[in-house]
């Protein structure tokens, strides 16, 4: 692999992590009502996730979720039915004046660095998509007549910085929208916004084959 084709990976890279998703929504929504330290863990456990399910697919695992549809549907939906969860807890939650105790309770269960790195990972690993992207948008950059692993190495590695620079991006814009979360009927909306967004990731991935 010469620079000129890590150069092309890099530029690709850039705009396929700067589209909105779940791991950005989430970032984002972490950061807005928690700060930047639990978005941080939150970034960890998305970042987990997604090397992971890179380095199964590098192992194989995309060709097997391909030559085995309903284990990859089974997967699909059940990642959909998580984030669907997930929007429906955000719409629902109550929220009181001053907006400090509702982000406590934003999610329910403990709200801890643990926990949001935990979301992170599930959220991540909750479409099986990126798996089969990895499949066929990693070998397009690998020579196969050098050794392969190197290579993928350095995309892995360019791919999680890239990423992770686009989360601190996402994450400077939850941060902002702080603020304003502090009074009731702008948390209202928001809580509903993104829990709408999050419903309406879990409908695509039902319903896109």
């Amino acid at each position: 692999m010469g620079m000129q084709t890590w150069w092309v990976f890099v530029m690709m890279t850039f705009v396929v992590s700067a589209t909105p998703g779940p791991n950005m929504l989430l970032v984002m929504t972490t950061a807005a009502q928690n700060g930047l330290r639990y978005a941080l863990a939150c970034m960890a456990g998305c970042m987990t996730a997604l090397i992971i399910m890179l380095s199964l697919s590098a192992a194989g695992l995309g060709a097997l979720l391909e030559a085995w549809p309903r284990v990859f549907d089974a997967l699909r939906l059940a990642g959909a039915a998580y984030l669907a969860y997930l929007g429906i807890q955000v719409w629902r939650a109550p929220v009181t004046e001053g907006g400090a105790p509702a982000v406590a309770r934003e999610w329910k269960g403990p709200n801890t660095l643990i926990s949001q790195y935990r979301r992170g990972v599930m959220v991540a690993a909750s479409n099986p998509k990126a798996i089969l992207f990895a499949a066929a948008f990693f070998p397009q950059f690998i020579n196969p007549h050098a050794a392969q692993l190197p290579q993928f190495a350095i995309l892995l590695a360019t791919f999680s910085v890239i990423e992770v620079a686009w989360y601190f991006v996402y994450a400077a814009s939850g941060q902002q929208l702080s603020r304003f979360l502090q009074r009731t009927s702008f948390m209202r909306n928001f809580n509903r916004a993104t829990g709408g967004v999050f419903v309406g990731f879990a409908g695509l991935m039902a319903l896109k084959s």
